[in-house]
Protein backbone atom coordinates (compact mmCIF):
# COMPACT_ATOMS: atom_id res chain seq x y z
CA UNK A 1 0.00 0.00 0.00
CA UNK A 2 1.92 3.22 -0.72
CA UNK A 3 -0.32 5.87 1.42
CA UNK A 4 -3.21 6.22 4.06
CA UNK A 5 -4.68 8.78 4.59
CA UNK A 6 -5.53 9.09 8.45
CA UNK A 7 -8.10 12.09 9.53
CA UNK A 8 -7.82 12.81 13.33
CA UNK A 9 -9.14 15.36 15.12
CA UNK A 10 -7.45 14.85 18.82
CA UNK A 11 -9.74 13.12 20.52
CA UNK A 12 -9.16 9.33 22.10
CA UNK A 13 -10.64 8.57 18.23
CA UNK A 14 -7.50 9.94 16.45
CA UNK A 15 -5.41 7.53 18.36
CA UNK A 16 -7.67 4.39 17.56
CA UNK A 17 -7.47 5.15 14.13
CA UNK A 18 -3.83 5.60 13.92
CA UNK A 19 -3.54 2.62 15.43
CA UNK A 20 -5.63 1.14 12.79
CA UNK A 21 -3.37 2.72 10.25
CA UNK A 22 -0.25 1.57 11.82
CA UNK A 23 -1.64 -2.36 11.31
CA UNK A 24 -1.89 -1.78 7.53
CA UNK A 25 0.61 0.04 6.72
CA UNK A 26 4.28 -1.23 5.51
CA UNK A 27 6.76 0.28 7.17
CA UNK A 28 9.17 0.79 4.41
CA UNK A 29 6.51 1.15 1.63
CA UNK A 30 3.57 2.97 3.13
CA UNK A 31 3.53 7.01 3.40
CA UNK A 32 0.97 7.69 6.59
CA UNK A 33 -0.73 11.34 5.86
CA UNK A 34 -2.05 12.50 8.87
CA UNK A 35 -5.10 15.04 7.88
CA UNK A 36 -6.58 17.43 10.48
CA UNK A 37 -9.14 19.62 9.86
CA UNK A 38 -9.18 22.79 11.38
CA UNK A 39 -12.41 25.28 11.88
CA UNK A 40 -11.75 28.32 13.21
CA UNK A 41 -14.23 29.50 15.86
CA UNK A 42 -16.90 31.81 14.91
CA UNK A 43 -17.67 34.58 18.18
CA UNK A 44 -20.92 35.83 18.05
CA UNK A 45 -20.95 39.52 16.95
CA UNK A 46 -23.66 40.59 19.89
CA UNK A 47 -20.99 39.69 22.41
CA UNK A 48 -18.96 42.43 24.25
CA UNK A 49 -15.96 43.43 26.02
CA UNK A 50 -17.92 41.91 29.41
CA UNK A 51 -18.73 38.67 28.43
CA UNK A 52 -16.89 35.32 29.61
CA UNK A 53 -15.78 34.98 25.84
CA UNK A 54 -13.83 38.00 23.74
CA UNK A 55 -15.34 39.79 20.95
CA UNK A 56 -15.24 39.34 17.45
CA UNK A 57 -12.62 41.29 15.93
CA UNK A 58 -10.85 42.56 19.07
CA UNK A 59 -6.95 41.48 20.55
CA UNK A 60 -8.02 38.75 23.05
CA UNK A 61 -10.06 37.16 20.12
CA UNK A 62 -7.54 37.25 17.45
CA UNK A 63 -4.73 36.34 20.12
CA UNK A 64 -6.95 33.44 20.96
CA UNK A 65 -7.48 32.08 17.58
CA UNK A 66 -4.10 31.74 16.78
CA UNK A 67 -2.78 30.68 20.10
CA UNK A 68 -5.44 27.84 19.61
CA UNK A 69 -4.44 27.04 15.93
CA UNK A 70 -1.01 27.09 16.64
CA UNK A 71 -1.48 24.63 19.52
CA UNK A 72 -3.66 22.40 17.36
CA UNK A 73 -0.79 22.96 14.10
CA UNK A 74 1.96 21.61 16.99
CA UNK A 75 -0.04 18.55 17.98
CA UNK A 76 -0.49 17.46 14.47
CA UNK A 77 3.09 17.65 14.01
CA UNK A 78 3.92 15.80 17.19
CA UNK A 79 1.87 13.06 15.63
CA UNK A 80 4.39 12.88 12.72
CA UNK A 81 7.33 12.94 14.58
CA UNK A 82 6.30 10.27 17.06
CA UNK A 83 5.62 7.95 13.78
CA UNK A 84 8.72 8.77 12.47
CA UNK A 85 10.21 7.88 15.74
CA UNK A 86 8.27 4.54 15.16
CA UNK A 87 10.06 3.89 12.19
CA UNK A 88 6.77 5.20 9.70
CA UNK A 89 7.22 7.38 6.95
CA UNK A 90 4.65 10.44 8.01
CA UNK A 91 3.53 13.22 7.02
CA UNK A 92 1.13 15.92 7.91
CA UNK A 93 -1.85 17.86 6.13
CA UNK A 94 -3.15 21.31 7.44
CA UNK A 95 -6.96 22.19 6.23
CA UNK A 96 -9.25 24.65 6.93
CA UNK A 97 -12.68 23.61 6.87
CA UNK A 98 -15.02 20.62 7.53
CA UNK A 99 -13.55 16.80 7.49
CA UNK A 100 -15.53 16.20 4.62
CA UNK A 101 -14.24 18.89 2.60
CA UNK A 102 -10.51 18.44 3.88
CA UNK A 103 -10.43 14.88 2.59
CA UNK A 104 -11.87 15.36 -0.79
CA UNK A 105 -9.15 18.05 -1.19
CA UNK A 106 -6.51 15.35 -0.08
CA UNK A 107 -7.57 12.82 -2.42
CA UNK A 108 -7.26 14.94 -5.32
CA UNK A 109 -3.99 15.93 -4.07
CA UNK A 110 -2.57 12.73 -2.91
CA UNK A 111 -4.68 10.21 -4.57
CA UNK A 112 -4.16 7.82 -1.44
CA UNK A 113 -4.95 3.90 -1.61
CA UNK A 114 -6.67 3.83 1.75
CA UNK A 115 -8.80 5.97 3.94
CA UNK A 116 -9.09 5.77 7.73
CA UNK A 117 -11.25 8.05 10.36
CA UNK A 118 -12.61 7.85 13.36
CA UNK A 119 -16.53 7.45 13.60
CA UNK A 120 -17.34 9.77 16.53
CA UNK A 121 -20.95 9.70 18.00
CA UNK A 122 -23.06 6.63 19.65
CA UNK A 123 -25.24 5.99 16.20
CA UNK A 124 -28.44 8.38 17.43
CA UNK A 125 -31.28 9.43 15.72
CA UNK A 126 -29.35 11.96 13.49
CA UNK A 127 -26.63 9.95 12.83
CA UNK A 128 -29.14 7.30 11.35
CA UNK A 129 -31.13 10.32 9.64
CA UNK A 130 -28.77 12.67 7.90
CA UNK A 131 -25.70 10.60 7.94
CA UNK A 132 -22.87 11.48 9.84
CA UNK A 133 -19.36 12.60 7.72
CA UNK A 134 -17.93 9.17 8.53
CA UNK A 135 -20.84 7.46 6.39
CA UNK A 136 -20.63 10.17 3.34
CA UNK A 137 -16.69 9.40 3.31
CA UNK A 138 -16.99 5.58 3.52
CA UNK A 139 -19.56 5.24 0.93
CA UNK A 140 -18.83 8.24 -1.96
CA UNK A 141 -15.12 7.97 -1.52
CA UNK A 142 -13.10 7.12 -4.74
CA UNK A 143 -10.55 4.49 -2.67
CA UNK A 144 -11.50 1.98 0.17
CA UNK A 145 -12.47 3.45 3.88
CA UNK A 146 -11.45 1.70 7.22
CA UNK A 147 -14.36 3.43 9.52
CA UNK A 148 -13.19 2.80 13.15
CA UNK A 149 -15.92 2.75 15.87
CA UNK A 150 -15.27 4.66 19.75
CA UNK A 151 -16.05 0.81 20.74
CA UNK A 152 -12.53 -0.54 19.70
CA UNK A 153 -9.00 -0.65 20.27
CA UNK A 154 -7.50 -1.90 17.18
CA UNK A 155 -4.83 -3.63 18.46
CA UNK A 156 -4.47 -6.85 15.56
CA UNK A 157 -6.28 -7.91 12.80
CA UNK A 158 -6.17 -11.34 12.48
CA UNK A 159 -9.91 -13.04 12.21
CA UNK A 160 -11.56 -11.25 9.30
CA UNK A 161 -14.91 -11.36 8.05
CA UNK A 162 -16.07 -10.54 4.36
CA UNK A 163 -19.54 -10.01 4.36
CA UNK A 164 -21.40 -10.23 1.27
CA UNK A 165 -24.70 -11.13 -0.49
CA UNK A 166 -23.22 -13.19 -3.36
CA UNK A 167 -25.20 -10.48 -5.87
CA UNK A 168 -22.88 -9.37 -7.92
CA UNK A 169 -19.50 -9.98 -9.55
CA UNK A 170 -17.05 -9.17 -6.65
CA UNK A 171 -13.56 -10.75 -7.93
CA UNK A 172 -11.74 -7.22 -7.96
CA UNK A 173 -12.70 -6.44 -4.68
CA UNK A 174 -11.46 -10.07 -3.40
CA UNK A 175 -8.38 -10.02 -5.24
CA UNK A 176 -7.35 -6.64 -2.52
CA UNK A 177 -8.99 -8.29 -0.31
CA UNK A 178 -6.57 -11.50 -0.17
CA UNK A 179 -3.54 -9.33 -0.67
CA UNK A 180 -4.54 -7.43 2.58
CA UNK A 181 -4.69 -10.88 4.39
CA UNK A 182 -1.51 -12.00 3.38
CA UNK A 183 0.14 -8.82 4.17
CA UNK A 184 -1.96 -9.04 7.58
CA UNK A 185 -1.37 -12.94 8.32
CA UNK A 186 -5.01 -12.69 8.82
CA UNK A 187 -8.02 -15.76 8.60
CA UNK A 188 -10.41 -14.26 6.15
CA UNK A 189 -14.37 -15.52 6.25
CA UNK A 190 -17.02 -15.17 3.34
CA UNK A 191 -20.27 -14.76 5.28
CA UNK A 192 -23.48 -14.23 3.69
CA UNK A 193 -26.68 -13.78 5.87
CA UNK A 194 -29.98 -14.81 4.92
CA UNK A 195 -32.84 -12.96 5.91
CA UNK A 196 -36.19 -12.44 5.03
CA UNK A 197 -36.23 -8.99 4.61
CA UNK A 198 -32.96 -9.13 2.03
CA UNK A 199 -33.41 -9.38 -1.24
CA UNK A 200 -32.34 -12.55 -2.67
CA UNK A 201 -32.09 -12.28 -6.61
CA UNK A 202 -29.29 -14.22 -8.12
CA UNK A 203 -28.36 -18.23 -6.77
CA UNK A 204 -25.64 -17.65 -4.44
CA UNK A 205 -24.18 -21.16 -6.11
CA UNK A 206 -22.79 -19.49 -9.43
CA UNK A 207 -21.04 -16.32 -7.51
CA UNK A 208 -19.61 -18.98 -5.16
CA UNK A 209 -18.22 -20.95 -8.09
CA UNK A 210 -16.96 -18.11 -10.09
CA UNK A 211 -15.04 -17.32 -7.05
CA UNK A 212 -13.43 -20.62 -5.99
CA UNK A 213 -12.22 -20.41 -10.08
CA UNK A 214 -10.31 -17.77 -9.06
CA UNK A 215 -8.91 -18.13 -5.71
CA UNK A 216 -8.07 -20.59 -3.54
CA UNK A 217 -10.71 -21.14 -0.82
CA UNK A 218 -10.41 -23.93 1.51
CA UNK A 219 -13.37 -26.32 3.11
CA UNK A 220 -15.22 -23.64 5.68
CA UNK A 221 -14.19 -20.58 4.52
CA UNK A 222 -17.69 -19.69 3.28
CA UNK A 223 -20.68 -19.76 6.09
CA UNK A 224 -23.92 -19.18 5.14
CA UNK A 225 -26.35 -18.43 8.00
CA UNK A 226 -30.07 -17.54 8.67
CA UNK A 227 -31.02 -14.28 10.79
CA UNK A 228 -34.09 -12.34 11.06
CA UNK A 229 -32.20 -9.13 10.30
CA UNK A 230 -28.88 -8.98 7.94
CA UNK A 231 -26.54 -6.41 10.51
CA UNK A 232 -27.82 -8.80 13.47
CA UNK A 233 -26.45 -11.58 12.04
CA UNK A 234 -23.51 -10.07 10.66
CA UNK A 235 -22.33 -9.06 13.69
CA UNK A 236 -23.56 -11.70 15.65
CA UNK A 237 -21.53 -14.26 13.47
CA UNK A 238 -18.78 -11.76 14.10
CA UNK A 239 -18.98 -11.68 18.26
CA UNK A 240 -19.14 -15.66 17.93
CA UNK A 241 -15.94 -16.05 16.14
CA UNK A 242 -14.12 -12.30 17.32
CA UNK A 243 -13.28 -10.75 14.58
CA UNK A 244 -11.20 -8.70 14.93
CA UNK A 245 -12.11 -6.57 11.17
CA UNK A 246 -15.46 -6.57 9.29
CA UNK A 247 -15.02 -5.95 5.22
CA UNK A 248 -18.18 -4.87 3.38
CA UNK A 249 -18.41 -3.11 -0.58
CA UNK A 250 -20.96 -1.14 -1.78
CA UNK A 251 -21.73 0.41 -5.19
CA UNK A 252 -23.78 2.99 -7.08
CA UNK A 253 -27.49 2.47 -6.46
CA UNK A 254 -30.74 3.98 -7.94
CA UNK A 255 -32.95 6.12 -6.21
CA UNK A 256 -35.63 3.31 -6.44
CA UNK A 257 -33.13 0.13 -4.77
CA UNK A 258 -31.27 2.53 -2.21
CA UNK A 259 -34.58 3.38 -0.73
CA UNK A 260 -37.28 1.08 -1.65
CA UNK A 261 -36.61 -1.81 -2.51
CA UNK A 262 -32.83 -3.06 -0.70
CA UNK A 263 -31.39 0.12 1.01
CA UNK A 264 -27.85 -0.05 1.78
CA UNK A 265 -26.27 -2.49 4.70
CA UNK A 266 -23.12 -1.03 4.29
CA UNK A 267 -24.45 2.69 5.25
CA UNK A 268 -26.21 1.25 8.33
CA UNK A 269 -23.13 -0.89 9.63
CA UNK A 270 -20.95 2.24 9.07
CA UNK A 271 -22.94 4.25 11.53
CA UNK A 272 -24.23 1.14 14.44
CA UNK A 273 -20.95 -1.86 13.92
CA UNK A 274 -19.34 -2.16 17.28
CA UNK A 275 -16.01 -3.87 14.90
CA UNK A 276 -13.80 -1.45 12.46
CA UNK A 277 -15.28 -1.55 8.82
CA UNK A 278 -13.49 -1.61 5.89
CA UNK A 279 -15.52 -0.57 2.96
CA UNK A 280 -14.65 -1.13 -0.51
CA UNK A 281 -16.41 0.55 -3.56
CA UNK A 282 -17.69 -1.47 -6.60
CA UNK A 283 -17.57 0.46 -10.17
CA UNK A 284 -20.20 0.45 -12.15
CA UNK A 285 -20.11 -0.74 -15.91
Amino acid sequence: MRSILIAIDFSENAERALAAAKLLAEKDVTELLILHAYQPYIADVNMTPGNVMPGLGGADFLTMTTDLEEEYQKRLDEYATALTAEGYNAKTIWALGTVHSAIEEAINDHVPDLIVIGRTGTGGFLDKLIGSSATQIALNSPCPVLVVPPQTEPARFKKVVYATQFEYEENNILREVFVLMNHLGADLTLLKINSDTQPDIQPDNQYIADIKSHFTIREGQIVTRKAKDVLDGIEAYCDEVKADLLIMSTRERSFIEEYLINPSITRKLVVDTHLPLLVFHLKSR
